[in-house]
């Protein structure tokens, strides 16, 4: 064994050996950039971890789900079975199921996603038993190729067929219709201000957490959309979900539902202010606001 002043020389020595010891260039350079790289990672990960997060899959009963696809048909449809498949003056397209999904017909393509096809896939893929009209595979295209056409068919077998699965599936539409706005959340805090992110995130899970809450946002999306395109906008500000949702500053679950009921009339209302004068917005207004009040029960 070394004596002690020996080891201190020893350890002296190797510590000048390491400290003195000269590399390439090369390797400096590649020492370095692995210093920085490693730096990098780190603080990326830090920032992940910092980053508002959605939550969990939201969880809704199926009993709740079918009271959620019923208020929304009543929203769209007024409640009635014809009011599930329609086709609306001066549009280009079919409006099916409680959330009016749109389907174009063959080499039709417009500004509006085409959800219907989607649809079909999301209840055909859970069991459910698909009329002769939809068995052509999911991405085929409306078979109705105008609006008179489609009103000429009102009362054929194949309409009544599709009618009565629209009926049947309405728990799985508004499941669709769910897993949509869980798609939806990601998409919202990119859009918000980095400052604003969290706030988005908690608003939300105030609503989700809730029965009359998880319908005002399901209603509300499909309503007025997400809120996070550009385009959807006048005067620079929209009118979506985002947009309520950074309006919102509660904390308790069970005035989340009438604060949200609140902040989407003032979306709506500033929304028609905004508007261009020749759009005559405000002839929607009443019929807006009445949907938002069945948010709340007012």
């Amino acid at each position: 064994m070394l004596p002690a002043t020996g080891l201190v020389k020893l350890i002296a020595a190797e510590t000048r050996t390491l400290m003195d010891k000269c590399r390439s260039s090369r390797k400096q350079q590649h020492w370095l950039f692995r210093r920085h790289y490693l730096l990098v990672l780190l603080l990326i990960s830090w920032t992940i971890a910092l980053w508002p997060h959605p939550s969990s899959a939201i969880t809704v009963p199926h009993a709740d789900a079918q009271r959620i696809g019923n208020k929304i048909w009543q929203n769209e449809c007024n409640g009635t079975i014809s009011g599930l498949t329609a086709w609306n003056q001066g549009e280009d397209f079919a409006s099916l199921g409680i959330g009016h999904f749109i389907w174009y017909p063959k080499g039709r393509r417009g500004p509006f996603e085409e959800s219907f096809p989607k649809v079909v896939s999301f209840i055909s893929k859970r069991g459910a038993k698909l009329p002769t009209l939809l068995l052509r595979g999911v991405e085929q295209p409306c078979p109705w190729n105008s609006r008179a056409e489609f009103s000429r068919a009102q009362h054929t077998v194949e309409m009544n067929q599709l009618r009565q699965f629209l009926v049947d599936t309405i728990d799985l539409q508004a499941e669709f219709l769910i897993a949509r706005l869980e798609g939806a959340v990601p998409k919202m805090l990119a859009e918000a201000a980095p400052a604003d992110r969290a706030n988005v995130q908690q608003q939300f899970e105030r609503l989700a957490r809730t029965p009359h809450g998880c319908y005002a946002l399901v209603d509300y999306v499909n309503f007025k959309g997400e809120g996070v395109l550009h385009t959807e906008r006048y005067q620079g500000q929209g009118w979506g979900l985002l947009q309520v949702l950074e309006t919102m500053h509660g904390t308790s679950d069970a005035a989340a539902v009438d604060e949200f009921s609140s902040a989407a009339k003032a979306i709506l209302n500033r929304r028609v202010h905004n508007a261009p004068a020749e759009r005559r917005e405000s002839r929607w207004l009443t019929g807006w606001i009445r949907r938002v009040n069945s948010y709340s029960g007012g």
